[in-house]
């Protein structure tokens, strides 16, 4: 049997629900007790609580378009209904849609930059399964 078959066999599958949801919160994926960040986006290099090591995550840019996504259609979708039910010029619709965007895309960051690190913590990509890339 081939090494590597073998050695999937014996891991242990990681609860990714669960992962998921801990990383929203911005705590860690495997004891939900400590958090995944040191600073308001830096991500720590372990769990203070478990020892549990997220220095090889590789939460670069996904965050990001996730963010963009969301944020995206919630603006869309605001800005239309409101273009259907108030009668609003186009600067003040235009500063609405801005202020929206902003406030929503700085309450997303550190929540989805948390998903993402508690995602590949789940499926083991990047070193969190143990063996190197």
């Amino acid at each position: 049997m081939n090494v590597a078959v073998e050695q999937m066999e014996q891991v242990t599958p990681r609860p990714v629900k669960m992962a998921l949801a801990r990383g929203v919160r911005s705590k860690c994926p495997n004891c939900g007790k400590g958090s995944i960040f040191e600073k308001k986006l830096a991500v720590a290099n372990e769990c203070s609580e478990c020892g549990e090591e997220f220095f090889h995550h590789r939460a670069d840019d996904l965050p990001a378009y996730l963010n963009i996504f969301v944020v995206g259609h919630v603006v869309i979708g605001t800005m239309m209904a409101v273009m259907g039910s108030l009668a609003l010029g186009l600067w003040p619709l235009t500063f609405l849609t801005v202020a929206i965007a902003l406030v929503v895309s700085f309450l997303l960051m550190r929540p989805l930059k948390g998903l993402v690190v508690a995602a590949q913590w789940a499926f083991r990509m990047h070193g969190f399964g143990g063996q190197d890339d």
